[in-house]
């Protein structure tokens, strides 16, 4: 008997480029959201929650459209949020991103993200398979949770758009991630959303 928690960063969205925070999918992000959608076809999911921005609710009706008898909920538990401030033991190459963010945007994070997790990261009984559509931060506040790992952590875990990410309990076991981002669904053109990183 498993608890499975399946974790899908949304499609990409048309004004990602444009700075703007929300909108509709784009083009690929379509192709994105189909290509999860497909993956998770074949498991027999319980349960959808999306984040309520439009770019994670097109993303879960692209799921939907494969397991029509699922109807996904918007939760704003699944909002994309900052956790975490600096701290004592955040290298100093991260400082400048926190330099815009308000101390009550942490504080909202940080209860946002407690309260997601006593909602979502709890034992439920038998054979259960829930998935959460949501946003990077977001999943990488869950993996550093199951990997106990240090709070400022979840700043170097990063999800690929519609990359799936899969953490599962047993009963009277802690929670352990099975598969993190795995794009094998996505052909190389869909992959997006990962920083950029510098020719090694």
């Amino acid at each position: 008997m498993t608890h499975y928690l399946y974790l899908v960063r949304h499609g990409e969205h048309q004004d990602a480029e444009h700075g703007l925070t929300d909108g509709p999918l784009s083009a690929r992000g379509r192709r994105q959201a189909e290509a999860i959608a497909d993956r998770l076809s074949g498991v027999p999911i319980d349960a959808v929650w999306h984040s309520p921005l439009v770019r994670a609710a097109e993303t879960a009706r692209a799921v939907a459209e494969r397991l029509p008898s699922l109807c996904p909920e918007p939760s704003s538990l699944l909002f994309d949020c900052i956790p975490t401030g600096m701290t004592p033991e955040t290298p100093a190459v991260f400082e400048p991103f926190f330099g815009a963010v308000t101390e009550a945007e942490i504080e909202a994070g940080r209860a946002q993200m407690a309260d997601a997790l006593a909602a979502f990261l709890v034992r439920k009984q038998g054979d259960v398979h829930d998935l959460l559509i949501t946003h990077n931060f977001v999943i990488s506040w869950f993996v550093r949770e199951v990997l106990e790992a240090p709070e400022w952590r979840w700043m170097t875990l990063n999800q690929a758009h519609c990359g799936l990410t899969v953490l599962a309990q047993k009963p009277g076991r802690p929670w352990t991630m099975v598969s993190h981002n795995d794009l094998a669904h996505l052909p190389f053109e869909l992959r997006t959303g990962l920083p950029e990183l510098p020719p090694v």
